[in-house]
Formats: C-alpha cells, structure tokens, sequence
C-alpha cells in the first residue's frame, strides 16, 4: 500500500500535519464504512469529528490506530504509514481512549495503571499522577468493580495520558461523566494543546464541543461532508441568525416599524422579547435599525446557529 500522500487543499495545515489521510477507504464486503477519506490535521489542534451512528467515525479511528487494516488509500501518522514496520515507534506516542474501555475489576486504579503502563513501556512513576490528574486519587486502591462508570471513563483518561502521548484519541470521552468531571476533562485538554499535544475527539453532545475544538469535521455515510471552523461551517450553511430584542410590550410595533423595510424572515413576539430572523448578510442593517428606537431597546442578544443547527444542515 502506497504511503504517499499527495498535497492537500490547504497548504498551511498540511506543513503542520500530524495526522494525514488520502482516499482512505474501509468496505465490509459491499459495505462501505469508510468512502474516500482525505483528512489532514495539525500538530496541537483539538479536531472534532461528528456524525451519526455508523457515520464510520470509529472505524475511522481504529484505522488512524493502526488496529483495522484499510482497503485502498494510505493514512500518516507523524509521517509514518499506519501500514508499515515504521509505526511501531509511532505508536508510542499515541494514546487512545476507546468509546467502551474494558478493565479488569479484579484489579485496582492503581494497578490498571500499572499493568497499562507495562504494556506501553511507560514509566510506572507516572501512574499515581495520571490518577491525581483524573481526580481519582482518592480511589487509587479501590478495586475497579467497585468503581461508577463515571470513575471507569476517567480511568480510561488516565491509561490513555501514560507515556506523555503527543496524539490522543478519544473516542466520545465524556461519555458517563457528571458537569464537574466534563469541565476538568476539558481543562485537561486545553494544558495538553499547549504542550502541543494533537487531539482527536469524537462526541454525540454537539453542544459540549462547539466552543471547544478548533475544527471538527461531519461525516456522514462513511464520508466528510463538511470540514473547517464552527464559524466556518455556519457561514457555508449560511443558516439565518435571531435576534433576541427585550423591549417594553408597549414598544413591539415599534420594532416592527423600524425593521419593516428590511427582508425579514420572521418576527415573533413573546414576555417581553421580541425575536427576529433574519439572514446573515442582514444583520448590520437590523443592528443599525434598532438603534434608531433610542433607548427602548433594554437588552439585544444574537443567537448564531448552533452546531447541531450546522450538523443537520450538512448531514441530512
């Protein structure tokens, strides 16, 4: 299998890239889990990948991982082919966290780290640590049978930060986690895009991702829809935006007088708010109509699309 990849679309990510994909495919027999993928990301960007069940998302992964031989195409993984003897140095330097982790209950948190770190000729002194990371210190010597499914998903964290990975692949990491232990997990991966660490996450909670990762792509049918920025992907949508307007009821009509001249899409009035549709290319116009109510507006909020409004929109 060729390990060559040609030059991609954006020269700028390619020079970076850790992670580069070209024409990659995946077929079970005539079904294709995976159709043609050419994918690059840079070194120490937090990439998103989405899409629905069977998108091909994790079989995907398990390619970049080296554990699911492709079909065609070819895949580097810090320059070097996921089919070839040089990615056993390379995989040192991966960790990865699959979407069901399986542990031995018998055994500690401790010594899970241990036999992990055993596995992937990590240092054992680094095991307490990764616990205290993860925030299970406390459950160090407890036996794993014992622990929630929350405590499961941070251990499977912390197996995945042995060795001090440069790549991490975490597939839907925050599943079983409480608010708390989300908002360390990203506060985790926020310390390792400083130290240059990529990262590739996939997650079904579109919310909890769309101010986290610095691009994501949609695949759909074992293929990427779209790719780029959330900001990005909104404008190529071009979804409308609303404009949450809070004004005194006996002002609404006037709301409706000084956007009367401006192609609105809707306008919709409800306990003190007035809330107006309108297309990107129209907001400057609606910003400067409002101001001209002096004063009666008492408070503005623009609502941009969603990433689940994105993901519909390419996905469907």
């Amino acid at each position: 299998m060729a390990s060559i990849i040609p030059a991609p679309a954006d020269p700028r990510i390619a020079a970076e890239a850790v992670v580069s994909a070209r024409a990659v495919t995946k077929h079970y027999g005539a079904v294709h889990a995976v159709d043609g993928i050419d994918l690059d990301i840079a070194r120490g960007e937090l990439f998103g990948l989405i899409g629905h069940n069977g998108a091909g998302k994790s079989t995907l992964f398990k390619m970049m991982l080296g554990l699911t031989p492709l079909t065609s195409g070819a895949i580097l993984i810090d320059h070097a082919s996921v089919s070839g003897s040089g990615f056993r140095a390379v995989r040192r330097k991966i960790g990865y966290l699959p979407e069901n982790i399986v542990l031995y209950d018998n055994l500690t948190g401790l010594e899970t780290l241990q036999f992990f770190s055993r596995l992937k000729g990590a240092p054992l002194q680094d095991c307490a640590p990764a616990l205290d990371r993860v925030g299970l210190t406390h459950a160090a010597k407890r036996r794993v049978r014992e622990y929630s499914k929350g405590m499961r998903q941070r251990l499977g964290f912390a197996q995945a930060l042995l060795g001090r990975p440069q790549i991490l692949f975490l597939d839907e990491p925050t599943t079983g986690l409480d608010p708390e232990a989300i908002r360390d997990f990203y506060a985790i991966l926020r310390g390792l895009r400083t130290e240059g660490v990529t990262m590739v996450l996939t997650s079904h909670i579109l919310a909890e991702i769309q101010e986290r990762v610095d691009r994501l792509a949609i695949m759909a049918e074992g293929r990427i829809r779209a790719i780029g920025t959330v900001q990005a992907l909104r404008e190529q949508m071009d979804l409308p935006l609303w404009f949450d307007v809070r004004i005194a009821p006996e002002h609404f009509d006037a709301v409706r007088t000084a956007l009367g001249h401006l192609p609105i899409s809707a306008i919709e009035a409800h306990d003190g708010h007035v809330s107006v549709q309108c297309r990107r290319e129209t907001k400057m116009a609606v910003l400067e109509a409002l101001a001209t109510l002096d004063g009666r507006v008492l408070d503005l909020h623009v609502r941009e699309p969603s990433l689940e409004d994105v993901f519909f929109g390419f996905s469907d």
